[in-house]
């Protein structure tokens, strides 16, 4: 299975986990797939910057932990790209503190969660919501950390 992960980092952060980790986790949603020869590029930002972006492709003018950007290319076209995430790294850090969850363990879950978004699942209604959630928490488990919904609204 090839796959091609280009990462570049425009973050500031200290947190940001070694890249073999990050292309673990994007590979193991791949995987669940059985996708192969694909490319996914990762850009990691810091607030302003997630901030900008959000607002400008959502209209949610505020950081977010995630945004997937699916490549939109004809099939005949043959490119292997599969799309780009961005992920806000002070986001992340933060919710993964609000939420009590160890920081590598919610890396995991917000890359592979902007991965099935670039495949094609989405969470618009409950049924995807349901499908997309089993299907990270499956990965997630997979990758030995805890499953990545439980806990989250529980005080």
């Amino acid at each position: 299975m090839a796959h091609q992960i280009d990462i570049e980092s425009n973050s500031q952060s200290q947190l940001i986990p070694a890249l073999s980790e990050i292309e673990r986790w994007i590979e193991a949603a791949l995987q669940s797939q059985d996708l192969e020869n694909t490319e996914v590029s990762i850009y990691i930002v810091d607030e302003e910057e997630g901030q900008e972006l959000n607002s400008q492709y959502r209209g949610r003018d505020y950081p977010t932990n995630v945004l997937s950007f699916p490549a939109d290319i004809p099939e005949e076209v043959g490119t292997p790209l599969l799309g780009d995430l961005v992920v806000c790294a002070p986001v992340v850090e933060r919710e993964a503190q609000e939420q009590n969850k160890a920081l590598a363990a919610h890396w995991a879950h917000m890359l592979v969660h902007g991965t099935l978004h670039l495949i094609g699942f989405d969470h618009i209604d409950d049924g995807e919501a349901e499908e997309m959630e089993s299907l990270e928490t499956q990965i997630i488990i997979g990758l030995g950390y805890p499953a990545p919904y439980q806990d989250i609204t529980e005080e």
